[in-house]
């Protein structure tokens, strides 16, 4: 079983226990439009309306960073709420009844299972089996430190330093205030 046909077989259980009804989603793992990366308020899911589809489906995303497959679980049951009202009620009146009537809890923004939730939530993990995704990790990749354009320049007199770019290098060395030419400083790298 790979990852959607894990986490398909999840919407499924959820459908007949929670939502009363077939939902036509599609669940995949995928970056949400905005704040997937973010440090202070990173979105771990995401659900589109229907009519935002070609084919007509809600589409839910689930970050491709989780890895826990009972926090995988309670994101999907929370993103399959919003797809069961269409995205209609954002974050309040008919998303909160349904919320807590399958054991969400406050702040409704966020994906918090209640004890009772949580310990059915793991039930269902350990019988799907373990979650076929190797997280991703992005904010784990180094930055590449930016070189200076500038080159440092300085006097072998005075002791004087400047920047300068490349380009005005090979115009010529600059005279150091005191009347001596400056030399480029090598790097020992």
């Amino acid at each position: 079983m790979n990852r959607e046909e894990w986490l398909d077989a999840a919407a499924k259980r959820f459908c007949a226990e929670y939502l009363f009804e077939e939902l036509d989603v599609h669940v995949s793992v995928s970056w949400p439009s905005r704040g997937g990366l973010s440090q202070t308020k990173r979105r771990i899911g995401e659900c589109w309306k229907p009519e935002t589809s070609k084919d007509g489906h809600s589409h839910i995303f689930i970050s491709p960073m989780l890895t826990d497959p009972v926090t995988v679980l309670g994101v999907l049951l929370h993103e399959m709420i919003h797809a069961w009202d269409r995205c209609e009620s954002g974050h309040r009146g008919a998303f909160i009844e349904l919320a807590r009537k399958v054991g969400l809890e406050k702040p409704w923004t966020a994906t918090s299972p209640g004890a009772d939730l949580s310990q059915r939530l793991s039930i269902l993990a350990t019988e799907l089996g373990p979650y076929p995704h190797v997280g991703l990790e992005p904010t784990l990749v180094e930055k590449k430190k930016q070189s200076t354009r500038q080159l440092k320049i300085s006097c072998v007199e005075c002791g004087y330093t400047a920047r300068v770019t490349r380009k005005w290098l090979l115009v010529g060395l600059p005279v150091c205030p005191c009347g001596t030419e400056m030399e480029e400083e090598r790097s020992e790298a």
